[in-house]
């Protein structure tokens, strides 16, 4: 049995899909309201906040993936991240599952030069804060020999399917409508993004790849970073036609988060766009040199026609 944690998010459904295509049929679907993705899926209906309804979700589980995604709001993820973290490690130490930590770099802080899986934990914002405690909580416990667990470590991604991103929200859900595209702070720093689909293929991948084990990998992304104005250059390609595109300065990002919850939330991470954004992914290239990366031109491609 591989159970998802956090199911019906966009990297639970295409993780789902691709255990069931390569790995297993006996796949466990756990989320406050659960819906099937493959036929073949077990679903169960449960509160990661509390620990009776974990852990029987867990229970009878070989691999345990940690897909969940609370509300995006510094209140909530500081009040409820480190009880869902312990509530899913004491549970799969109790059931003997391994764990699969699907995680972000918001821990990594302000990065100058590139992130790797080495990169110290120098959270400036209160999200990213509690990612590096429950990052570390889970740390503590592999080098304890309490749990046998991995960190699948992604930056922002993008994708087809309702993909819910920064990207997503200011690119390619502007050009569906036929509306000006947007940018955070400017357009020249380099970006790195990471195609949704690859995500959760490479993290089904490396949970089901024993010696992957115990340790952190940065998932992969296509390594030919471009600034926001490339990215739109080929998404004006894509399209046959030039796509128009506003650059919002702090002040105004700060103004439209007056009356914006989700802007609001996004303030504090604004550094990511200050500077090039650089995820080094070479540790699970080297490890896994077939795995197919989706081009940025082929996700682009992608989620455009899926709009036609």
């Amino acid at each position: 049995m591989q159970t998802i944690l956090g199911a019906n998010g966009i990297i639970a459904n295409e993780l789902a899909k691709e255990l069931h295509s390569k790995y297993t049929n006996d796949i466990r679907l756990v989320s406050r309201d659960p819906k099937k993705i493959n036929d073949t899926d077990e679903l169960i209906p449960a509160d990661l906040l509390d620990p009776c309804q974990t852990s029987i979700a867990v229970k009878g589980s070989e691999i345990v993936y940690l897909t969940a995604g609370l509300p995006y709001n510094s209140k909530i993820w500081h009040e409820q991240w480190p009880i869902v973290m312990r509530n899913v490690i004491d549970a799969c130490k109790l059931h003997h599952a391994k764990l699969v930590f699907f995680d972000n770099v918001y821990m990594y802080g302000q990065v100058k030069g590139t992130m790797t899986e080495e990169t110290p934990f120098n959270a400036v914002s209160i999200k990213g804060k509690v990612r590096g405690e429950i990052t570390q909580m889970l740390l503590d416990e592999i080098k304890a020999n309490q749990i046998t667990a991995m960190i699948c470590r992604a930056p922002e991604f993008y994708g087809p399917r309702n993909t819910k991103s920064g990207t997503n929200s200011t690119i390619f859900y502007n050009i569906k409508k036929g509306k000006k595209l947007q940018v955070l702070l400017n357009d020249n720093t380099l970006r790195t993004l990471i195609y949704a689909p690859d995500a959760a293929k490479a993290t089904a991948l490396l949970g089901n790849t024993p010696d992957a084990y115990n340790q952190t990998w940065h998932l992969p992304v296509d390594t030919n970073r471009m600034t926001a104005k490339q990215f739109i250059a080929q998404c004006s390609s894509v399209k046959g036609k030039e796509l128009k595109y506003t650059i919002l300065k702090k002040g105004m990002i700060k103004i439209v988060g007056l009356f914006n919850p989700f802007v609001k939330e996004i303030i504090e991470l604004l550094y990511q766009w200050e500077q090039d954004y650089i995820f080094d992914c070479s540790k699970f290239n080297t490890r896994f040199p077939e795995f197919k990366i989706t081009t940025i031109l082929e996700g682009i491609k992608e989620i455009i026609n899926e709009f036609e």
